[in-house]
C-alpha cells in the first residue's frame, strides 16, 4: 500500500495535489492538515515531527534543508523520508513532471526505514547525506 505524502506549503496547496492525486498518489498538504492560516505559520520542525510521527513521507522545495541544523535534526530525529526538488522556481507543471518521472523510485525508496532525504532534479533523484 503506498504512504501518504504531507505536502510542504512551498509546493502548494491545489495544482500539485491534485495532479498526483490524479496520478493514484495519496496526499496531505499542509493547508488541509492546519488550516490555510496556521499552515503558513508552523515551524518548519513542527511539521517535520508530525510528518515523521504520522509515517509520512514529504515533498518539499526548500533545498537549503539540508544546510540548516534543525532541520536536519528535525529530519533525523523523527525518521522522516523527504523528497526535495533541486530548484524552488519550477513551474508547477514542472515539479509536477519531477515527482511523476521519479514515481516508482520514490515508493521504492519509501519502504526503506527512514531519515533520509533524497535530492531530485529534472533528470535525476539522488540521496544526499543528513549531516
Amino acid at each position: 500500500m503506498p504512504p501518504s505524502f504531507f505536502i510542504d506549503r512551498n509546493l502548494g496547496s491545489k495544482q500539485l495535489p491534485r495532479a498526483l492525486r490524479d496520478a493514484g498518489w495519496d496526499v496531505v498538504t499542509m493547508a488541509e492538515h492546519y488550516g490555510e492560516l496556521a499552515g503558513q505559520r508552523i515551524t518548519d520542525t513542527e511539521w517535520l515531527a508530525l510528518a515523521g510521527a504520522r509515517g509520512w513521507p514529504v515533498l518539499m522545495k526548500d533545498k537549503k534543508i539540508r544546510y540548516r541544523a534543525l532541520e536536519q535534526q528535525a529530519l533525523r530525529d523523527n525518521g522522516v523520508k523527504a523528497f526535495c526538488l533541486s530548484r524552488g522556481n519550477l513551474s508547477g507543471e514542472s515539479q509536477i513532471a519531477a515527482f511523476l518521472r521519479f514515481e516508482d523510485r520514490i515508493h521504492d525508496a519509501c519502504l526503506t526505514p527512514g531519515p533520509f532525504l533524497y535530492v531530485i532534479t529534472a533528470s535525476s533523484m539522488r540521496k544526499v547525506d543528513l549531516v
